[in-house]
């Protein structure tokens, strides 16, 4: 059905699908490639999906940081689901086509899983705060009411940001093409093939991309930067590695997930493509989400032990 865009005058057609261009285009990677991609997926649900389990049912990791840990795990799992099973498909479909609706569907339920990945990073940045500096006080501070706050406010408010940029990309008019230079349903991609006016939507992807980033970056420097002090003024060499050894696992995650978005939104523009971009999509939306549960069960002896001990339950039940 074609249609006048109002706004430019230009004739174009109303859009009941989009075709993905996908991660490569050429033929002879995409079996090699949907190998790799499957395995990395299995990894990511079996190791997120086995640490929600894990410190829910585990009497020793009921405290903050495992509460945290298994909403960390929940979000990975989420925005890699939201991305994966539709990538793998494409690797084996002639045609790499997402519906209209899916593909508002699967941007909207992306956003609210990273944004709320970068606020509950933030609060586990907090929470090691309290742990280190605060130690008699921790368990008043970081109390069950406080924890269910530091991340139902991230939920919500990941809700209402998601809805909004969605919302304000889907009312435009798609007449350029169909096709979206990226793997998934992404926000600059399919701002790329809109022949409406986008420099509305554009100064709100900006605005809360800025504030998402800075804000909760900001929470977790500040807090490191605190902990720092802390334990440089430890006395016992023993004080001091146990108060390292509690942050390790998740400033390596903190690192590695801030690092991979900073080097995506600071490149200049001479530099800046989609190409380069859709690398370092692979790497947050899939490997990241794998790496987590990695990082936090080979640094942590308590996530060692509980999964010790499932085992151990496991093969009394099976005698």
């Amino acid at each position: 059905m074609e249609f006048m865009d109002k706004q430019n005058g230009t004739l174009g057609t109303s859009v009941t699908e989009f075709i993905l261009m996908g991660v490569t285009d050429r033929p002879e990677l995409k079996a090699p490639l949907f190998g790799v991609f499957l395995l990395i997926y299995m990894i990511t649900v079996m190791g997120n999906l086995g640490m929600i389990i894990l410190t829910k049912i585990d009497s020793h990791l009921q405290t903050p940081m495992y509460f945290f840990l298994r909403h960390l795990a929940f979000t990975d799992l989420g925005y890699s689901t939201v991305i994966g099973p539709k990538m793998l498909v494409n690797f084996v479909a002639e045609k790499n086509i997402i519906s209209y609706n899916w593909c508002a569907t699967q941007l909207a339920s992306f956003e609210i899983f990273i944004i709320s990945e970068l606020f509950i990073l933030s609060a586990m940045a907090y929470d090691r705060y309290v742990a280190i500096c605060k130690p008699l006080l921790y368990t008043v501070i970081m109390s069950d009411r406080v924890c269910l706050v530091l991340v139902a406010i991230p939920y919500l408010y990941s809700i209402f940001v998601s809805l909004l940029v969605t919302i304000e990309i889907f009312i435009l008019s798609f007449c350029r093409s169909n096709i979206i230079r990226h793997f998934y349903c992404d926000g600059l991609p399919l701002l790329s093939i809109v022949c409406s006016d986008t420099s509305e939507i554009e100064l709100i992807f900006l605005i809360f991309s800025a504030l998402n980033l800075i804000s909760s970056l900001l929470v977790v420097l500040v807090s490191y930067m605190l902990i720092l002090v802390a334990i440089l003024r430890m006395n016992s060499a023993e004080g001091r590695y146990k108060a390292f050894s509690t942050c390790g696992s998740h400033l390596t995650v903190v690192i590695v997930f801030y690092g991979t978005l900073l080097f995506m939104y600071l490149q200049p523009n001479s530099s800046h493509s989609f190409e380069t971009d859709k690398m370092a999509s692979v790497f947050y939306t899939l490997v990241i989400p794998m790496l987590n549960p990695l990082i936090y069960s080979l640094r942590n002896k308590e996530v060692k032990g509980a999964l010790k001990r499932a085992l151990a339950n496991q093969r009394k039940l099976h005698i």
